[in-house]
């Protein structure tokens, strides 16, 4: 059983009786969520847990670590121990953050990088925010690509579901499009956080990087979206007949540019208010049906 090319070099876990994978997948039971929820919660790629409970690819030690901190369970009786050895008398367990420490060290790593970008952030950054030691991180994250990669994911996942959000509810395509634009407008200071990581993943991008890759995909479905959004609004007769991948294309442009003069703007110059002006104009003169 071989990883695939490219695939990260950390130490694997030996696993051809199953054991690992079994385990693994009464945890996921036992949680009651699904695989992809499950990779989400362990800061690890889908793709990847299916791979490997599917036996085609071997577990690292690292997510092996993240699992059992995930599922409450000794890493022993996850690699296949008999039974979970007990803690040992009058040992009190160390406070869990909230979410666990995998997930706190992937949030504090985005909130780093937006704060000193991609390149800026080091594991020991991480570990002094989360009020622990480089080793600890080292503990769920075999090096800090992997911990930089986990966190890009996280990103991207919270991005999306904040669109899925702001999308439910809307009364016509038209509501729910203004709705996009109000979330992509930099207002408060996580907005502003937002747009500071994707600037730096737009540079991962245009280099072709593993994480600027995971951008690239990531802004191939934010376009869709609003595609999604504007051939709905057709069939429902707000929007006039546009073709909706070119006008996505334009506007995801305008957006992108517009944020990017708000946050290099000095006092005085291009705000969110001009900003979301400029959105509503467009979406008025070029895409509201008459």
């Amino acid at each position: 059983m071989e990883n695939a090319p490219g695939e990260d070099a950390d130490p694997r876990v030996t696993d051809d009786a199953g054991a690992v994978t079994d385990r693994v997948r009464q945890l996921i039971g036992r949680l009651g969520c699904s695989q992809r929820e499950f990779a989400r919660r362990i800061a690890m790629d889908p793709s990847k847990l299916s791979r490997s409970l599917g036996g085609t690819r071997r577990f690292t030690l690292a997510e092996v670590v993240r699992i059992a901190d995930l599922g409450g369970v000794d890493t022993g009786w996850l690699l296949g121990a008999r039974e979970r050895p007990a803690a040992p008398p009058g040992r009190e367990p160390a406070p869990v953050p909230e979410g666990g420490r995998p997930l706190q060290l992937v949030r504090e790593t985005v909130r780093l990088i937006a704060e000193h970008g991609f390149h800026g952030v080091r594991v020991a950054d991480v570990a002094a925010a989360c009020g622990t030691s480089p080793a600890a991180v080292h503990y769920h994250f075999a090096g800090r690509d992997e911990l930089l990669e986990a966190a890009v994911r996280r990103y991207l996942d919270e991005d999306t579901e904040r669109r899925a959000t702001g999308l439910a509810g809307a009364p016509d395509a038209r509501a729910e499009l203004l709705r996009l634009i109000a979330l992509q407008t930099p207002r408060s200071e996580q907005q502003r956080r937002q747009w500071l990581v994707r600037f730096d993943l737009w540079t991962e991008a245009a280099r072709s990087t593993a994480v600027g890759r995971l951008y690239e995909h990531s802004h191939r479905q934010w376009r869709g979206t609003v595609a999604d959004v504007l051939r709905r609004g057709i069939e429902q007769g707000v929007f006039r007949r546009v073709d909706p991948e070119f006008a996505a294309l334009r506007l995801t442009a305008l957006i992108d540019g517009l944020a990017t003069q708000v946050l290099a703007s000095a006092p005085g110059g291009t705000g969110p208010d001009t900003m979301h002006a400029a959105l509503l104009a467009f979406v008025e003169s070029e895409l509201t049906a008459d």
